[in-house]
């Protein structure tokens, strides 16, 4: 089957189109910029990648081999609701679709079934965890993984696995188009508020997700959030279970998430809890998620007060281990989610020393919403943090403080969820060792 997919160097969508290539899709597509993503796909086999996603592009292709199956990201759409190529494919009849048809098409052609890792927050560390953990005790998988490792590719299809591993994003509802073998959910706090317009919304949300799991793994926190019933499909799991901070994992947080993994694990498999908690607690971590840039400089993709107060976690572990002081730098990710923050910042910086707060990084913006800028922000931190936070901007002043801390010894953590010209992308241009 000839596929094309728009919007094919997202973290959700590359991954998608490495693992339809491996199981012997002719697998084509487009993006508004190159990237990293775009790079590593060309050189595992996916070659006619267009930058520039208009009529002429996908017409050129269709005329070279003409396109089955047209499947493209939520952000296309969000950013245009009616873009040149679904216009094109509307009109030449070739079949559209968002990523779950072609994933659910994958999982039923070959007779896969799902371990879904859900959440608000830790699910991509999950989703790593789970895959590292498997292919550890040598099971045969096929997965996605929308972030980068030292250990897994992307996105694999094996012939041999009867588990397909999935980060089930509830971004666009997309995790209610699965009916997982097995859901892990990390943690529910709301988000994607213009998806989901009340906090009831999302929780239902989550409901239904869990409806449609056969098994489910939640922490008790959760559970009694979202009103669930006990049922023989839930497990659930005690945060306060004393074995979960005796793991050798950095970051509270982190030995959650592994302990969640590990519970999930042993069930399916039989192996003994011990045995499972050893091997997670060799996890080698993955991108953005205290990502280290250069000594003593980190960047992580903590983007929301929950995912700060998980990174917080790690950084404040770090820093006492060493006995530095721990300076952060945080962009936030979206003015419209600041809209919704603005007095849930209250002390998730504690044990920072420093607190640099850079403006928004700006994605789908509603063009009638006043930007909220960073001195604004502040103010609604509790007073202990306001001490010692400050506005700022990427540029040679911040270059110049960031240099003046690192001369210091501090630890220096970014948090940034933005994608191209980010913080994060800032600090690898300025300070990695390939930049020097």
């Amino acid at each position: 089957m000839n596929i094309f997919i728009s919007g094919i160097g997202g973290a959700g969508m590359g991954p998608l189109a490495a693992v339809a290539h491996q199981i012997g899709h002719h697998v084509v597509g487009s993006d508004k910029r190159a990237s990293s993503y775009i790079d590593y796909l060309k050189k595992h086999g996916i070659s006619d990648i267009q930058i520039g996603q208009t009529k002429e592009n996908i017409a050129r292709v269709h005329a070279e081999n003409p396109i089955d199956w047209l499947v493209y990201s939520s952000a296309v759409t969000l950013e245009n609701p009616d873009p040149p190529e679904l216009q094109f494919a509307r009109d030449h009849g070739i079949r559209v679709s968002k990523r779950d048809e072609l994933l659910n098409f994958i999982l039923d052609d070959k007779k896969l079934e799902m371990i879904a890792i859900a959440g608000t927050h830790g699910k991509t560390t999950a989703t790593a965890m789970m895959v590292f953990l498997l292919q550890e005790l040598r099971q045969p998988i096929s997965y996605l993984l929308p972030a980068k490792t030292s250990f897994a590719d992307m996105g694999k299809y094996d012939p041999e696995s009867r588990w397909f591993i999935y980060e089930a994003d509830e971004f666009d509802r997309n995790f209610l188009a699965f009916h997982p073998l097995v859901s892990l959910v990390t943690g529910v706090a709301y988000d994607h508020h213009e998806i989901f317009p009340t906090r009831d919304d999302y929780r239902s949300a989550f409901r239904e997700f869990i409806g449609q799991s056969k098994q489910t793994f939640i922490w008790q926190n959760d559970f009694d959030d979202l009103s669930l019933n006990e049922t023989e499909q839930i497990r659930v799991l005690d945060p306060n279970e004393p074995q979960i901070d005796q793991m050798r994992l950095i970051g509270h947080y982190n030995r959650l998430d592994a302990w969640l993994v590990a519970q999930a694990v042993h069930d399916i498999t039989g192996e003994p809890l011990d045995k499972l908690v050893e091997i997670l607690e060799k996890f080698p971590g993955l991108s953005r998620r205290m990502e280290q840039i250069a000594a003593n400089l980190y960047s992580d993709y903590a983007h929301t007060p929950e995912k700060i107060v998980g990174a917080m976690s790690v950084a404040r572990e770090m820093a006492a281990e060493t006995g530095q002081k721990l300076v952060v730098i945080y962009e936030p990710l979206t003015n419209r989610r600041q809209t919704y923050f603005l007095d849930n910042y209250k002390g998730v910086f504690q044990g920072a020393d420093q607190l640099y707060w850079l403006p928004s990084y700006l994605a789908r913006e509603p063009e009638d919403l006043r930007i909220i800028p960073p001195a604004e922000l502040i103010e609604h931190l509790d007073g202990e943090t306001r001490a010692i936070a400050e506005p700022a901007e990427m540029n040679d002043s911040l270059r110049e403080k960031i240099n003046e801390h690192l001369h210091r010894g501090d630890l220096v953590v970014a948090m940034t969820g933005g994608g191209g010209n980010s913080l994060d992308t800032w600090l690898r241009q300025n300070f990695s060792e390939n930049s020097q």
